[in-house]
């Protein structure tokens, strides 16, 4: 297949995309307008391939997603780009809704005019990759399904739930088959050093202050990402157009915990040159607005339906994460 891939110098579309090129024969055009947190050394490995190809350009520009798909004609669409970072949704909403909701309709309409052209449309999907977040917190030990109401507490999760709703109403309204996956928090190699476990550790191996909002005790789960880039595919594939499926790690614990085994795991892989413990870089620093206490997803849709199930143990994952922090910043050192 020919596979438009949007976001792809971003974490999680890098990480689908070397996979994609890696396992299998597929084609993959990667569009990415190339934001901050982009990085296209994540793609070093299959940058080469000939079936890899880069567009530098703008979800919003209309004309260049139209000609773009005009050029390609691909079988499947899988949007990832937009903006994700919770606190700077906070600082300038206005970029999260301009990329996040006004981006992905114009990514709906540029596909849905190009599927209505095409002479064969049966195989066609249109992926969305949308959030936990926009189910909103939850208490106690509470799961949700694909059928719960969207409570946002952020604008970058209102900007999501807006999207998701878009892309439910293009199905509903024009009959194009999208796909919606909601993921829990995702973690491992090339992850932008703003969130929790990338901030972690590399700020412990730097003797740097390791942040913690509150008092550390808002819970998350966590899914490795290549488990993640396997369900994707595995939605793309099995899933029934108009469906949403929840993605989850199966293993929450709260950020607190989270960042005590890291420093844990750093004091024997990376003992400090003064022997002091990472623990000991801990500081606790004021809330941010509408810091959710948890989300809670159940993933039951995804297993039982379409026989996906995480490949990678927490443990077995943030391990290969902290070695590959710790390569990459010593070799960074060294140079």
């Amino acid at each position: 297949m020919k596979l438009f891939i949007t976001g792809g110098a971003g974490f999680i579309g890098s990480a689908l995309i070397r996979y994609y090129i890696q396992n299998t024969k597929h084609q993959i055009i990667n569009i990415d307008k190339l934001s901050y947190a982009a990085n296209l050394n994540s793609l070093s490995t299959v940058d080469r391939d000939p079936r890899y190809h880069f567009e530098h350009t703008d979800i919003c520009n209309r004309e260049s997603i139209k000609q773009l798909l005009d050029r390609y004609q691909p079988d499947a669409v899988i949007h990832l780009a937009g903006e994700s970072h919770v606190d700077r949704s906070f600082i300038d909403p206005n970029i999260f809704v301009s990329t996040n909701v006004v981006g992905t309709q114009t990514l709906l309409e540029c596909s849905r005019q190009y599927y209505d052209s095409r002479s064969t449309q049966q195989h066609f999907r249109f992926l969305y990759v949308s959030t936990d977040e926009v189910y909103g917190s939850r208490a106690g030990d509470e799961t949700v399904d694909e059928k719960a109401a969207f409570q946002p507490n952020s604008p970058y999760a209102a900007s999501k739930a807006a999207a998701t709703h878009l892309v439910r109403s293009y199905f509903n309204s024009y009959q194009f088959p999208v796909l919606t996956t909601y993921c829990s928090n995702n973690f491992g190699p090339w992850q932008y050093p703003e969130k929790l476990i990338p901030v972690t550790i590399r700020n412990a191996l730097q003797q740097q202050v390791i942040p913690i909002y509150g008092t550390g005790q808002q819970s998350r789960d966590w899914v490795y990402v290549d488990d993640h880039v396997l369900a994707l595919d595995t939605v793309l594939r099995k899933g029934k157009p108009g469906e949403g499926y929840n993605i989850n790690g199966g293993h929450e614990i709260s950020n607190l915990r989270l960042v005590h085994r890291i420093c844990d795991q750093l004091d024997f892989l990376s003992p400090a040159a003064d022997g002091r413990n990472y623990r000991d870089l801990i500081q606790f620093v004021e809330d941010r607005p509408g810091h959710d206490r948890r989300y809670g997803i159940s993933d039951q849709k995804i297993r039982r339906k379409l026989g996906w199930s995480p490949a990678e143990s927490f443990d077995s994952g943030l391990e290969k994460t902290l070695l590959w922090h710790m390569q990459t910043i010593f070799t960074v050192n060294k140079s």
